[in-house]
């Protein structure tokens, strides 16, 4: 199956991808992997996008693109995968389309995961990350037994910029803005599923199957 996961922040997109994935025996590739793995290799195209972050400059589609048609092109994704953080735009979907059909395939569906603007603030307003080991708390999902401190190492909580709320309402409006247009564009193709992604993650998760079971092919 080849399917492609979208949703706003906080609608825990990167955790269903990986859930999912695995249940569906389907590789999970998202961008940020991909930029990781060609940056750190130095290969060709990782060495142009490092040019462009490098300079403080947004990479351009084409160079993501082309890092896209390499990781489809590896055996793991011969039956499958699953696309977490692209396409972000219409062309990109676009131009996703177009790769496939150049590969000899297309995707099989576009999931969509739902949760409203008042749900995300909170799920993401609510993060405490670690000075001492980083890791991520929350106060009211995943509390510490002191407040502010550790349970891990005991060291001093922080909620970092992009947690705070008025970062999180502007990228809600760039997602309105750039990403939430591809709603509309794989609806109308007929490839669009959404399902409440509120609640428990394993509930997220057994809905996510019994939408795609319906449809796989």
């Amino acid at each position: 199956m080849r399917l492609v996961l979208v949703g706003p922040p906080g609608a825990g997109k990167g955790t269903q991808a990986e859930y999912i994935a695995t249940q569906l025996s389907v590789p999970k590739i998202s961008t940020g992997d991909i930029f990781r793995a060609n940056v750190t290799g130095g290969t060709p195209l990782g060495l142009e996008a490092k040019r462009y972050m490098d300079a403080g400059d947004l990479v351009p589609d084409k160079v993501t693109i082309d890092m896209v048609r390499d990781r489809l092109a590896e055996p793991d994704a011969a039956d499958g995968f699953l696309l977490d953080g692209f396409p972000r735009t219409v062309p990109q979907a676009q131009a996703l389309d177009k790769l496939l059909a150049d590969m000899g395939s297309g995707l099989d569906l576009v999931l969509e995961l739902v949760v409203d603007n008042d749900e995300v603030v909170r799920r993401l307003s609510g993060r405490r990350t670690c000075h001492g080991c980083g890791k991520i708390w929350h106060v009211e999902f995943d509390r510490t037994q002191v407040e502010g401190r550790c349970d891990r190492c005991g060291g001093e909580l922080y909620q970092r910029d992009d947690d705070k709320p008025e970062t999180i309402t502007k990228r809600l409006e760039v997602y309105a803005n750039e990403t939430a247009p591809l709603i509309g564009f794989y609806g109308k193709a007929g490839k669009l599923v959404g399902i409440d992604a509120t609640g428990p993650v394993e509930d997220v998760t057994a809905r996510a199957l019994d939408a795609l079971s319906s449809y796989e092919t």
